[in-house]
């Protein structure tokens, strides 16, 4: 039974900023380290952070020999079994790291000669050049060192879908980032099946992780090393071509250099700056998330039923009554079109010390596609807030600005007015333009018919085919997160 079901939440994948996991068994999916990494809010630096002190200290006491300091470290990774992630069949099991494999790899580490010539830096890199130390490793690692900041995701969604917490749960080691120290204490977590549960968002988990060693054997190891066979004189591999060319196959590198990780991480230690060209070459490129297409099917999910959310939304009565019913349906239905460039949304939301509220406050993680044009064109936008009136008169002055006015240069001054229709349209985006302007910052208010304009434009991208014959000049698929209609209304509020 997934958590959506067990906790009765109304809501199906598509529409949950968390994997919706099952409560006993495990879905295929890993942490990625390296998609942390890509993550600029507050909650991803927080990881970071932790990523970074604990693998350091890790490194440092490698390094230096201190056996103590390593067991120490390393014998506090257990068995992330809360999470549910993972290859376990039935039962999670903690079918990763637990203190045996912990043993093993501090013995590994201390033994690699990676890790001590500084080629190992960061905890992905381990499934590079560590033996039986792959992504189902990495993500239980990773999961111990930032259950912190999962413990607070897990608490902050369990407020906004009204998951019931558990007082007095065994936390489990926290990595302490500033004292360099594991600590645990009792804390409010959901329990579902007898077991504590740690929900983990859609945006850090992956099939794959984005560091990979095929890729990099491929495209980086091997055309280095038949560059330098076919720079030696003296190489048995080079194959002299009818027109003068030298020539090294593939297939001959691979027989001569061997392919299996040993043989990777030995060829990589004699020539450590094609992995490091490696490493800035992935930094350069975001992580793809795992798609809602994509986790559908590892999931045996369904997906979106962008339709079905606009369908709550539309036939949603207007008036106080239905206020908080239109809220959620608001959310629900934006939470799925707009993923996963927006994400962690928080409902009702303080800021000013309590003194204000926000219906809907997303965090901008956007890679891509409209919510990035909004930072690359000097925007602040990291947090985007949606305020939901679902009046059944117009709104006017007042509801606009009373979102402008929680704007601010850290948090954001970029919002979305969900409402129902409009007497007169063109006046209140006028009125928006208006506050533009005077640089109060950017609303853009959208109606049901713009709702169900967004829907339409997703779904014309997700379901985009290539044209049959192929025209002459090639068409340039719709992508899902351009959001022509959000362009639109930026365009109108600077033009």
């Amino acid at each position: 039974m997934r958590v959506s079901e067990y906790f009765n939440l109304g809501r199906t994948q598509g529409t949950l900023d968390f994997v919706d996991v099952d409560t006993v068994a495990d879905i295929p999916v890993y942490i990625d380290p390296s998609t942390i990494r890509h993550l600029s809010d507050d909650w991803g630096q927080e990881c970071i952070f932790m990523l970074t002190t604990f693998f350091d200290s890790v490194l440092d006491a490698v390094r230096l020999g201190d056996k103590e300091r390593s067991a120490y470290l390393l014998g506090n990774l257990g068995e992330p079994n809360e999470t549910h992630l993972g290859i376990s069949k039935g039962k999670s099991a903690g079918r990763g790291f637990g203190k045996q494999m912990s043993q093993d790899f501090a013995a590994k580490l201390a033994a690699s000669q990676a890790a001590k010539s500084g080629l190992i830096e960061d905890l992905e890199d381990t499934a590079f050049f560590i033996d039986k130390v792959d992504k189902d490793i990495v993500s239980d690692i990773t999961t111990n060192i930032i259950r912190g900041p999962l413990i607070t995701y897990t608490q902050q969604m369990a407020a906004v879908f009204g998951i019931p917490l558990l007082e007095g749960v065994d936390s489990g080691p926290v990595w302490n980032p500033q004292s360099l120290k594991w600590e645990q204490e009792y804390i409010r977590l959901p329990v579902a099946d007898g077991e504590k549960l740690l929900l983990v968002p859609k945006l850090i988990v992956r099939r794959d992780l984005h560091l990979s060693r095929g890729e990099y054997y491929k495209n980086h190891l091997v055309p280095a090393l038949q560059a330098e066979e076919e720079a030696d004189p003296r190489s048995k591999l080079v194959t002299v071509l009818k027109n003068g060319t030298k020539k090294v196959y593939r297939g001959d590198i691979e027989r001569t250099y061997g392919s299996s990780k040993p043989d990777v991480a030995r060829e990589t230690l004699r020539r450590a700056s094609v992995y490091h060209h490696y490493k800035e070459v992935k930094k350069g490129i975001a992580p793809q998330p795992i798609s809602h297409e994509e986790l559908s099917e590892v999931g045996n999910t369904a997906p979106p039923d962008y339709k079905g959310l606009l369908k709550a939304v539309v036939e949603t009565p207007a008036g106080k009554d239905h206020a908080h019913a239109y809220h959620a349906r608001v959310e629900a239905l934006l939470s799925a079109l707009f993923y996963p460039s927006l994400a962690m949304p928080e409902m009702e939301e303080d800021i000013h010390e309590g003194r204000k509220r926000v219906d809907i406050l997303y965090t901008n993680n956007a890679t891509d596609g409209f919510f990035r044009f909004l930072s690359r064109h000097k925007i602040p936008s990291q947090y985007l807030f949606v305020e939901c009136k679902n009046y059944g008169k117009e709104v006017g002055n007042p509801e606009l600005d009373q979102l402008s006015s929680r704007f601010s240069p850290l948090r954001g001054k970029f919002g979305i007015l969900a409402c129902r229709s409009f007497a007169d349209k063109e006046r209140f985006l006028s009125r928006c333009r208006d506050t533009a302007m005077d640089h109060r910052g950017f609303v853009i208010a959208l109606d049901d018919s713009d709702m169900k304009q967004l829907v339409d434009d997703v779904l014309e991208a997700v379901n985009w085919t290539a044209p049959n014959p192929a025209p002459a000049e090639p068409v340039a698929p719709p992508r899902v997160h351009d959001y022509p209609l959000l362009h639109d209304r930026l365009k109108g509020l600077v033009s």
